[in-house]
């Protein structure tokens, strides 16, 4: 039998190559996604890989009483016909709110809003990997509205670095991390928009804040504010609740300068100076022969305040501090206020026509800013049994609580835990009236009113309207 032989082709020779090409060839890597490209190249992604460790969430808790015949609770007749009774018709009512907050030191200490946890009875933290702890305030500052509290982690956590909110530009872009409305960890992406803005409005009084179009809505208090290298450039705060792109954060400048006393003290101990000052206007400055555009004037001087010791008086135009132009009153009163005890300030003053310059040693602020007001043992020992600090509504204290009236005692301070805070009062409400009689003085508190278990009702101005709260004293 013969075998067919069939003739030598040269193509199929060279597919023969060519399939050995394709098994054995060494195989050239696929050019990277476009996307993928994108993603490694996108800082707002490696910052939000890199900070979200270290936000946090602030679940907090408040027990608050609440009446099962609301409509008479704070009336004092129905007290008084009814005495102990009425503790039978309350009950108590836990209410929760929430808010962001970030970690700044490697054993569980965490920056977030005075507004988050103040009043509250229970905070918890959630950390982004889900694990929760249990936090205590170490410090709080209603004036820049800050507080630390601290969590006793089982490691070492991730700290985010603290930038220079001085050096940020209008601009630059920012971004926000927060939980709004309990979504965790929301990212949002903007830009300044405006820095030094003041806001005046119910609970919010500050001069001084970054305004940013990144989205911040009710939950992002407390969290950071980052710029593109990373770094926290503020602390989101505010919103202005019927518009879009307005929000705002407290610059994290503040926010070095006061850490250490709330952590060391519980509070800042911040420089005063002992003036009321005012805006110098045209008129003043053409009557007093003034060639300064700005400054502000010196309306009182305090007895044995830092200021009359430095000799300033009534009626000086103080133009210049530390060599800064004096913009105008807020300007100066946060220079002031931003200043330690002890501080020596160079001042610029114009008196008469003549332009001297004073130094002056600031002391530090004292708790209840009275300035020689009459007093009584009996009522200052009352508004402290019951939490409160009080004194009579000055011109300051007038400006910064934004209060009209003239009469009763504002409140400047509310004690942590204490029956009034439980009830909701807060810095800058005014004390118009005790138990139905007015107070002008803490003088004018009947003794009696402060007795163990005594019934007090307290008649409240605020925001131009006025409520009563009652409590018993313990």
């Amino acid at each position: 039998m013969r075998v067919k032989k069939f003739p030598f082709r040269p193509l199929a020779m060279f597919l023969v190559a060519l399939a050995a090409l394709c098994v054995f060839a060494p195989a050239s890597p696929a050019p990277a996604a476009p996307a993928a490209l994108e993603r490694a190249n996108n800082p707002v992604v490696r910052i939000v890989k890199d900070v979200s460790p270290a936000v946090v969430n602030i679940d907090v808790e408040t027990i608050a009483r609440r009446s099962r015949i609301s409509p008479f609770q704070n009336d004092p007749l129905f007290r008084r016909f009814f005495g102990e009774e009425f503790e039978r018709f309350t009950r108590s009512v836990p209410m929760r709110g929430r808010g962001s907050g970030f970690v700044v030191s490697k054993d569980g200490q965490i920056l977030t809003n005075n507004h988050v946890v103040d009043g509250t009875d229970k905070i918890t933290v959630t950390m982004s990997d889900g694990r929760t702890y249990e936090a205590e305030v170490l410090g709080k500052d209603p004036t820049f509205d800050l507080a630390v509290i601290k969590i006793n982690p089982e490691s070492e956590l991730t700290v985010l670095e603290l930038g220079d909110s001085d050096l940020i530009e209008v601009g630059e872009s920012v971004v926000a991390i927060g939980n709004p409305y309990g979504f965790e960890h929301t990212v949002t992406v903007g830009v300044i928009s405006a820095k030094n803005r003041s806001v005046h409005a119910r609970n919010i009084n500050f001069d001084g804040f970054l305004q940013t179009d990144a989205a911040i809505n009710p939950g992002n208090s407390g969290g950071p504010l980052i710029d593109m290298d990373g770094k926290v450039i503020g602390i989101n705060t505010a919103i202005i609740p019927y518009a879009q792109g307005l929000g705002f954060a407290i610059p994290v400048n503040m926010a070095k300068q006061i850490m250490d006393d709330l952590v060391t003290h519980g509070r800042v101990k911040r420089g005063w100076l002992g003036v009321s000052v005012q805006n110098m206007t045209r008129e003043f400055a053409e009557a007093y022969n003034i060639k300064e555009e700005n400054g502000v004037i010196v309306g009182d001087v305090l007895p044995d305040s830092a200021a009359e010791r430095a000799k300033i008086q009534r009626g000086d135009v103080i133009v210049s501090l530390n060599g800064e132009q004096v913009k105008d009153v807020q300007w100066f009163v946060g220079k002031i206020r931003s200043q330690a005890p002890g501080a020596e300030l160079k001042l610029k003053v114009v008196r008469s026509g003549r332009t001297i310059d004073v130094t002056v040693k600031l002391d530090e602020i004292p708790e209840s800013e009275g300035g020689g007001s009459a007093s009584s043992d009996s009522g200052d020992d009352f508004f402290k049994g019951i939490g409160l600090n009080v004194t009579k509504p000055t011109d300051e204290l007038r400006r910064r609580y934004r209060i009209e009236s003239r009469v009763g005692l504002v409140v400047t301070g509310v004690a942590d835990g204490s029956p009034t805070q439980r009830l909701g009062l807060r810095e800058g409400d005014v004390i118009l009236e005790v138990n139905g009689k007015k107070v002008n003085e803490l003088s004018d508190v009947d003794a009696s009113a402060g007795k163990s278990g005594a019934s007090v009702v307290l008649l409240i101005e605020r925001d131009g309207r006025t409520f009563f709260v009652s409590l018993k004293t313990e």
